[in-house]
């Protein structure tokens, strides 16, 4: 097995500078494209609805726990297979193995994991969207929870509204896509996410000067492990898998695209660390807030939407700061959407063999027609379950409870057992340019050692089979 592997992992650097990849342009780019794919609704949207639903400061722990010993090794391991492949999720395995292996099965599970996660994420970006025009309106700034609430409910019970706003966004996302990795998702990224970064910084400051604030702190910070299950880690790992998106070919993809002189450990470890601090601010906007104004914190998919305005209604000049926040939190969510959609657009391009325009249109209307599935989640198809879920909420329950961590567990396997050290240090160490090889050790060790472990146990103890 090991000498399939170690003869065919070589070829791929003969293709590393191929003219028909692009790639992104700088190094600092890379970093920022990276970041703005895992930056996005899940920190603004997800980790604090998450957090306040498991138990605020316990769950928050375990999920750093899983993010850090989890995610890490596996982002550096995603980024290292796409750019030793310098193809899409599946072709990147592929060219790192034999070509009568199944290890592209990992790949293929990201593909059809990103898409659906954008079966449901395109619908959360709409609401995002649709509360811009709702700020710009002046039909926010309010501190009641019932307004708040009735006010989100009016959007997304709304089918009309729901498949509208989200064929918006398919739209907004698709062109960025089109125009290509360094036209596109670099530029893009580069620009919005220092602003991003400032303005929750600034709602952050204004949410600990609220009266009963402290209470939110304590909520965030002081842990409880009495209300830990099984289903907790479960939940925290998927959560550090989705928002650091890995798992589903994200990065992979974007690791096709680095640049041979990027040092992965180094770009990895600053993406997983920036991701938590943009976290922590977005939970320390939103918790002191939630407590000030007597909101629940397990408000769920809402909180945000509750939250935010509220926040908002006690600033100076908050008519404006929502629309402004609103409209950096849309963009926060594109470069999330980018990653996740050029994950297909790439496999499409290099696997079915179609030009970038005609990837990218396909893409968007197979997104338009399955997503608004999730987008009449809460109207039309409201009674509409399996396994007791909505689509929406079975569209994220499988991508980043199961596919995911499946995905990593296997990635974990393969690199540990099938792939090797041998390969694995030489495209960690950019081909011994880097005096790397005791980090590379470490996370070589936890990869093969540590992580399917810890995969495993959680996955089957939150899915209640052991």
């Amino acid at each position: 097995m090991s000498e399939a592997v170690e003869a065919s992992s070589v070829e791929p650097a003969k293709s590393a500078s191929a003219p028909q990849r692009d790639m992104f342009a700088t190094k600092l780019g890379v970093l920022l494209a990276t970041l703005g794919s895992a930056v996005g609704l899940g920190n603004i949207w997800k980790f604090p609805y998450l957090t306040g639903s498991n138990g605020g400061a316990a769950f928050l722990i375990i999920y750093i726990l899983c993010t850090l010993v989890i995610g890490l090794p596996i982002m550096v391991t995603e980024h290292v297979i796409g750019r030793t492949g310098r193809g899409d999720a599946v072709a990147s395995i592929r060219k790192v193995t034999s070509k009568k292996s199944i290890w592209w099965l990992i790949g293929a599970s990201g593909i059809l994991s990103a898409f659906l996660i954008m079966a449901f994420y395109t619908e959360v970006a709409a609401w995002v969207l649709a509360y811009i025009v709702k700020a710009i309106s002046g039909g926010l700034l309010s501190t009641s929870a019932e307004v708040n609430t009735a006010a989100f409910t009016s959007l997304v019970t709304n089918p009309t509204l729901s498949l509208i706003w989200q064929w918006i966004d398919l739209a907004i996302v698709g062109i960025i896509i089109w125009l290509g990795v360094s036209k596109g998702i670099e530029a893009t990224t580069k620009r919005l996410m220092p602003i991003l970064f400032l303005m929750l910084v600034a709602v952050g400051i204004r949410s600990l000067t609220l009266p009963g604030a402290a209470e939110g702190l304590k909520f965030l910070f002081q842990p409880d492990f009495s209300k830990i299950t099984g289903t907790t880690f479960l939940v925290a790992m998927g959560l550090a898998f989705f928002k650091l998106s890995i798992g589903m070919g994200c990065m992979i993809t974007y690791g096709s695209y680095f640049r041979n002189d990027q040092n992965i450990p180094v770009t990895a470890t600053r993406v997983v660390f920036s991701d938590l601090a943009v976290s922590l601010l977005a939970g320390i906007a939103i918790f002191p807030a939630v407590f000030a104004f007597g909101f629940k914190p397990d408000a769920g998919a809402s909180l945000l939407f509750i939250t935010i305005p509220a926040v908002f209604a006690k600033m100076p000049l908050g008519n404006i700061f929502v629309v402004v926040f609103f409209i950096l939190t849309f963009f926060a969510s594109v470069g999330a959407q980018l990653s996740l959609i050029e994950v297909i657009v790439s496999f499409l391009q290099s696997t079915i063999k179609l030009d970038r325009t005609k990837s990218s249109i396909a893409t968007i209307v197979a997104l338009a027609l399955f997503g608004s599935l999730a987008a009449l989640s809460n109207s039309t198809l409201a009674n509409f379950k399996l396994f007791g879920l909505t689509p929406f909420d079975l569209f994220d329950f499988v991508s980043s409870n199961i596919l995911q961590p499946v995905g990593g567990l296997f990635l974990a396997i393969f690199v540990g057992w099938a792939w090797g050290r041998k390969n694995f240090q030489a495209a960690l160490s950019n081909d011994g340019a880097l005096a790397n090889q005791r980090i590379t050790n470490v996370i070589f060790f936890i990869l093969r050692f540590i992580t399917p472990v810890l995969v495993l146990i959680v996955l089957l103890n939150g899915l209640k089979l052991i």
